[in-house]
């Protein structure tokens, strides 16, 4: 198949992109670099492009001529967006009415879409089911929520057919060592604790020890990246059998707190860190744990690495592998 994907170069569409192309697809990714990079691009052709730009967009569908998307092209920080709402507008939600626009003109009737358990806010209910009511606490769950409105009321008006995956708190990197998170300023827990341990930082904040938690700190699922990349290929193959428009959890169905992930970060690198306990940040949920009984009926996934010791470890092999092609490069 043709396959485009926007935010390849990124940390998770990077890694669908290497799932696709094992699998022999053809490959165009169509990324601004904004957060991603060409050296990870391990398969197909990279197009230097923002949603914004409609013109370059058509131009690329029209000449590629997907059958079909995966969408990975966003903004993602929680606490950001909450400063920055216009931002996450812009960039998730009418970014993504671009894209649509751009597939329904060209005729491309199939996209797996890049959701988020934030649409969610705090759910009554732990673990989150997708039955769960919508109620983002924060603008980048809000954006993502108003884009699975626009799926739902698209796909009622044409003949377009979509997988929007819920997905909870992604980690690790890729298990050969070639990919893995690379952001500039790293945001996501796991990783700052590593770059932590390396002495990259020279503490970890934990942001809230008051929720109604067993020790105080958020609950998070933590899924391993290529599990998720695993779980993007059954949606785009049940899609291209003729599957009905969905909408899917996944997760691995338990989370950890923020203090047993540093406890865990520390034992796996062997390497303890000073933590400085601070206020909440605006916008995090106290818990968030996936039920993702429907991804694993309907598209029959079955992750292979749900281990919280195994994902921090190949996230460390990956840090580790990165400060070496930064020194490299200097």
């Amino acid at each position: 198949m043709k396959i485009l994907v926007t935010g390849g170069a990124g940390y998770i569409g990077s890694h669908v992109v290497k799932a696709l192309g094992l699998e022999g697809h053809e490959l165009l990714v169509y990324d601004n670099l904004s957060t991603g990079h060409e050296w990870a691009v391990m398969y197909g052709t990279l197009v230097k492009g923002d949603l914004e730009d409609r013109a370059l967009l058509e131009k690329v569908f029209r000449e590629f001529r997907p059958d079909a998307v995966m969408h990975f092209a966003a903004s993602i920080q929680v606490e950001e967006s909450v400063r920055r709402p216009l931002l996450y507008y812009g960039n998730n939600t009418a970014g993504t009415l671009n894209l649509l626009d751009v597939m329904v003109r060209t005729g491309v009737r199939c996209l797996v879409h890049s959701s988020t358990a934030a649409v969610y806010g705090i759910p009554d209910v732990v673990p989150v089911a997708e039955t769960a009511p919508l109620a983002p606490i924060n603008p980048y769950g809000s954006s993502k929520a108003m884009v699975e409105k626009i799926l739902a009321d698209l796909a009622l008006a044409e003949d377009f057919r979509y997988v929007a995956i819920r997905y909870f708190n992604v980690a690790g990197a890729d298990v050969a060592c070639r990919l893995g998170q690379a952001y500039r300023e790293a945001t996501h827990l796991i990783t700052r604790a590593l770059k932590t341990a390396h002495g990259q930082y020279e503490r970890l904040q934990i942001f809230g020890t008051d929720y109604q938690t067993p020790d105080g700190t958020c609950i998070r699922d933590y899924i391993h990246v290529d599990d998720l990349a695993a779980a993007h290929v059954l949606a785009l193959d049940y899609l291209t059998e003729g599957g009905a428009s969905e909408i899917v959890n996944c997760g691995y169905g338990h989370g950890f707190s923020v203090r047993e992930v540093i406890e865990a970060v520390a034992h796996v690198t062997g390497t303890p860190f000073p933590v400085e306990e601070t206020g909440r940040r605006p916008g995090d949920p106290p818990a968030l744990v996936a039920d993702s009984s429907k991804l694993r009926s309907l598209m029959k996934w079955e992750p292979q690495y749900d281990n919280l010791d195994f994902i921090i470890r190949t996230a460390w092999e990956w840090e580790l592998a990165l400060k070496r092609r930064e020194s490299c490069a200097a």
